[in-house]
C-alpha cells in the first residue's frame, strides 16, 4: 500500500491525518495549543508548541494505522497564514510567533505605505499594507526588539518552522509567502524592490517553491521524534486556504469555497490574475501552479463562535462531555429553535479588527438589537448568522470584480453544520456543496504530495482521484429574502459605527 500524511497547522491545534492514496482516511490526530493575548489586539504563540503537537500527531497516526513508515511516500504541511517567526543563526526560536489575527503594526503598515506606495504596493504584492500580513511584524520587532532583531537569521512562517524542524530546510512556497507582502505575486519570487524599500535583508528569507515541489525529506533527527521513515520526501504544501482549496476540489476557474475555521474564508480560483484596486480582498498565488486565488477574510469567524462556547456555554459542554458528543453539535441544535433574524439581533463578528472589506484593526464585536426577550439559543444563532453575513460581503466583492462563482463548496469546522451550510446557501441564494472527506487542508496537502512525488501527474488529475462530492444543500426559497433583509440591516451598522470604533481604540491602553 501506498500512503500520503498532511499536516495541518492551525490556530486552535494541529491535525495529521493519514491517508491511502486515494484519499480515504486511515487515521487523524488533533493537538492544541495556546493563543498568548498580553494586550487588546496581540496574539502569539509559541513555535515550539507547533512542532510538539506536530511530533505527537505524526507517532499518532502511524501508530493507529499500522502502517510501515517505509510505505508513506510523502508529507504535506498546511498552515495558518502570515505568522513572524525568528530564529537565530543556530536555528532557535527567538520570540514566540506574532501570528495572524495580531493588530498591533498599524503604524508600521502606515510606514510600509509610505516607503513603497500604495498604488506600487498593492501592483506588486496584490494587497495593501496590512496588519495582518508578515511584514509589518517585522518592522514591529525591528523597531521595538532591537536586539532580538539583530540576532535573526531567519524569517519563517508557522508551517514552514515546522517543515524546518522535519527536513532541516529553509524553505517556503508560493501560496503561504503571497501572506508575507514581500512577494512579487504576479511573478512569484521575493520582491527585491519591497526588500529594498523597507531595509529587509533578502537573506532572511527560505527559497520559495511551488506547492506540490519537493523541498526536502525526513532528517533522522525527525524520524527518531515523529515515527516517520528517513528520507520521506515533504512537498512544499500550501497556506491554510490554499490548502483547503485543493483538498475541496477547488483548483479551476468557476469554484470557490467558503470556509468557517478560526477565521473565515470566501476563496474562488482563477487561471489569471485578478486584483482589487481597493485591496478589498485577497490576490495570492494558489496551490496550482501558474494560478492564483481571490479570496475575502473574516477574522473571527469560527474563533466568534468558540469564544461564545468558551465564555457562556459550560452546560452545553458539560452535557456533550456526558453524551460523548462535540458541544458544537448542541449548541447547533439549540440555535435551530431561534427563527432566522435571531428575534431581530444581529451580530458584528469583528473580534479581532476586521479584513474584509473594512481593512479595520480597531473595530470590535457588537450584538445589535439586544433585548430583555432574547435568550442564549439567540444570541448563539445570531453568531452564526453574523459570521454569515460577513462571508457575504466577501462574495458580493468578488461577483464585482467579475470572478465567476458557479460552484460553492463549504468546509471548516462550521462547514461540517447542517444548520450553518443552510444560512451560507439561503444568503448566497446558491447551492452549497461539501466533500466527502471533512479532511479539507490536511487532503489538500497530502493531494499536493501525492503530485510531488509522482502519484499522479497533476493537481487536477490528482482532485480527481481522490475527492468526492456530497449532494448540493440547495437555497430554501422563503429563507433568501428574509435573510436578505437582516443583511441589508448588518451592512449599515459598520459604518455607523466605524468613528465610534475609532474613539474606542484612542481611550486607555
Amino acid at each position: 500500500m501506498e500512503y500520503l500524511i498532511g499536516i495541518d497547522l492551525g490556530t486552535s491545534g494541529t491535525k495529521t491525518v493519514l491517508f491511502d492514496r486515494l484519499g480515504k482516511v486511515i487515521a487523524s490526530a488533533t493537538v492544541e495549543y495556546p493563543m498568548y493575548q498580553e494586550r487588546n489586539g496581540w496574539a502569539e504563540q509559541d513555535p515550539l508548541d507547533w512542532w510538539h503537537a506536530s511530533c505527537e500527531t505524526l507517532q499518532s497516526v502511524i501508530q493507529q494505522g499500522g502502517v510501515d513508515p517505509r510505505d508513506i511516500k510523502g508529507l504535506g504541511i498546511s498552515g495558518q497564514m502570515h505568522g513572524l517567526v525568528m530564529l537565530d543563526k543556530q536555528g532557535r526560536v527567538l520570540r514566540r510567533s506574532i501570528i495572524w489575527c495580531d493588530q498591533r503594526t498599524a503604524r508600521q503598515c502606515e510606514e510600509i505605505t509610505q516607503r513603497v506606495g500604495k498604488e506600487r504596493l498593492i501592483q506588486i504584492t496584490a494587497n495593501p499594507a496590512l496588519t495582518g500580513f508578515t511584514a509589518s511584524k517585522i518592522l514591529w520587532v525591528r523597531e521595538n526588539e532591537p536586539e532580538l532583531y539583530a540576532q535573526c537569521a531567519h524569517i519563517l512562517l508557522p508551517k514552514d518552522y515546522v517543515r524546518y524542524m522535519l527536513t532541516g530546510e529553509f524553505a517556503t512556497e508560493v501560496s503561504d509567502a503571497s501572506g508575507m507582502q514581500l512577494l512579487d505575486v504576479p511573478h512569484r519570487c521575493w520582491s527585491q524592490e519591497v526588500l529594498e524599500k523597507l531595509d529587509i535583508d533578502p537573506a532572511l528569507l527560505a527559497k520559495v517553491y511551488e506547492s506540490p515541489e519537493i523541498t526536502g525529506a525526513i532528517t533522522p533527527e525527525a524520524a527518531a521524534l515523529t515515527g516517520l521513515a528517513a528520507g520521506t520526501p515533504v512537498v512544499g504544501g500550501a497556506g491554510d486556504n490554499a490548502a483547503a482549496a485543493v483538498g475541496t476540489g477547488v483548483v479551476a476557474d468557476g469554484k470557490a469555497f467558503t470556509t468557517i475555521g478560526t477565521s473565515g474564508v470566501v476563496f474562488a480560483h482563477t487561471d489569471n490574475i485578478s486584483i482589487d484596486p481597493q485591496g478589498r480582498v485577497h490576490t495570492f498565488c494558489c496551490a496550482v501552479p501558474g494560478a492564483w486565488h481571490v479570496m475575502g477574510v473574516t477574522q473571527g469567524a469560527g474563533l466568534s463562535l468558540k469564544w461564545f462556547r468558551d465564555n457562556f456555554c459550560q452546560a452545553e459542554k458539560d452535557t456533550a462531555a456526558g453524551m460523548g458528543v462535540d458541544p458544537y453539535v448542541l449548541m447547533d441544535q439549540e440555535a435551530g429553535q431561534s427563527p432566522i433574524g435571531c428575534n431581530r439581533l444581529l451580530y458584528l463578528p469583528y473580534l479581532m479588527g476586521e479584513r474584509t472589506p473594512h481593512l479595520d484593526p480597531d473595530c470590535r464585536g457588537v450584538f445589535f438589537g439586544l433585548s430583555a426577550m432574547h435568550t442564549k439559543r439567540d444570541l448563539l444563532r445570531a453568531v452564526m448568522e453574523g459570521v454569515t453575513y460577513s462571508q457575504r460581503d466577501s462574495v458580493e466583492i468578488l461577483r464585482g470584480m467579475g470572478v465567476e462563482l458557479r460552484e460553492m463548496l463549504a468546509c471548516g469546522g462550521g462547514g461540517t453544520s447542517p444548520l450553518w451550510r443552510q444560512m451560507l446557501a439561503d444568503t448566497y441564494n446558491c447551492p452549497v456543496k461539501t466533500v466527502k472527506s471533512k479532511e479539507g487542508p490536511a487532503l489538500g496537502v497530502a493531494i499536493l504530495a501525492g503530485v510531488g512525488v509522482g502519484l499522479y501527474p497533476s493537481v487536477q488529475e490528482a482532485c480527481q482521484a481522490m475527492i468526492q462530492l456530497n449532494p448540493a444543500q440547495e437555497p430554501i426559497p422563503e429563507n433568501v429574502p428574509q435573510y436578505e433583509a437582516f443583511y441589508q440591516v448588518y451592512k449599515s451598522l459598520y459604518p455607523a459605527l466605524k468613528e465610534n470604533y475609532k474613539l474606542l481604540a484612542a481611550t486607555g491602553a
